[in-house]
């Protein structure tokens, strides 16, 4: 290839090229005692050191490529393993807060349930209804068994609907209902104890606890009514202390 050429050709390539660098002065290449070959030898030389330098800084930048994403790896290893143990930090903490949660919906249901248990006054000649009754009453004081009590007590109402424990099974149905947050059937069983049983040793029981469930539903005027019919009716009852409070407190 002759000279002219070959320098040509550098001269648009090192045109086009970026450029790493400096070149040297023009009047370095360009110098009058210097032959065209010796020109085009420097510039050659010029150029392979450039392509040297290109080389290394690209191995260079290889290199920091690869410690970026080793470092990015690592990094995303240890978000994902903090994740987990948040995550798991997270169901324990929910755990624990259902285990009390449970624990006390177990001891605030027992209580409400124990806390109305009044001495059975009234009992049936009929050995078979005693023990149907009490067998009922015993899954709710001593097995706890609230919802299967449900069923019993209204089977009990179908068999024995003459039974002295009548007033009884509504009142204990309607504790049930209430503890299952069932108002409108809790309040039917309170109801029919009070309207239909005046001398039932669970009509004072079922008038507050009915008028507590009035004052729930809005009925304000109902449950002052109710309640202060309780407490003079019955005014040295537990419940009408209870009634005396609350209604303090509407």
């Amino acid at each position: 290839m002759k000279p002219n050429t070959i320098l040509a050709a550098f001269l648009l390539v090192s045109g086009s090229a970026q450029v790493w660098a400096a070149p040297a002065p023009v009047s370095e290449a360009a110098n009058s005692n210097q032959t065209l070959e010796e020109r085009v030898s420097q510039l050659e030389s010029m150029m392979r050191t450039r392509n040297l330098l290109q080389a290394e800084l690209q191995q260079q930048l290889n290199l920091l490529q690869e410690e970026v994403s080793q470092v990015r790896g690592v990094t995303e290893e240890q978000s994902y393993k903090l994740e987990k143990v948040l995550q798991r930090q997270r169901e324990l903490y929910q755990e624990i807060e259902n285990r009390v949660s449970q624990a006390y919906d177990q001891s605030k249901t027992t209580a409400a349930v124990t806390s109305d248990v009044t001495p059975e006054q009234a009992f049936s000649s009929n050995l078979s209804e005693n023990e149907a009754y009490d067998r009922t009453v015993n899954m709710i004081m001593k097995d706890k068994r609230y919802d299967a009590a449900v069923p019993e007590f209204q089977s009990f109402l179908q068999q024995y609907p003459n039974s002295v424990y009548v007033p009884n099974a509504h009142y204990w149905l309607g504790q049930l209902f209430l503890i299952k947050s069932d108002d409108g059937k809790a309040k039917s069983h309170f109801a029919n104890v009070v309207d239909n049983f005046p001398e039932s040793n669970k009509r004072p029981e079922a008038m507050l606890k009915l008028g507590t469930i009035l004052h729930k539903q809005g009925q304000v005027a109902e449950a002052k009514t109710l309640l202060n019919k309780l407490i003079k009716e019955y005014p040295s009852t537990t419940p009408a202390k209870l009634a005396t409070e609350r209604l303090a407190k509407m």
